[in-house]
């Protein structure tokens, strides 16, 4: 799973898969969920996210991680 935030349009896209997406739904008012061929949903795309969601602080909580990487641009 990546996170990926646009400060130019601040948007958060949570990519959950590799696989591609073919399909985009409209699930909540600025949030779209993208789908793949096979119906799997991967990845999230949430607008506006600055507004809508804390940003400023990240957890997880017995995520079974196997690497994990902080990338500053």
């Amino acid at each position: 799973m990546k996170l990926h935030y646009y400060p130019e349009t601040d948007s958060l896209y949570i990519d959950l898969s590799d696989q591609p997406s073919v399909d985009s739904r409209e699930v909540a008012p600025d949030v779209v969920a993208d789908f793949d061929a096979a119906g799997h949903l991967v990845g999230i795309d949430v607008d506006h996210a600055s507004q809508t969601i804390d940003l400023s602080r990240l957890e997880a909580d017995s995520l079974p991680l196997t690497r994990f990487s902080v990338l500053r641009a």
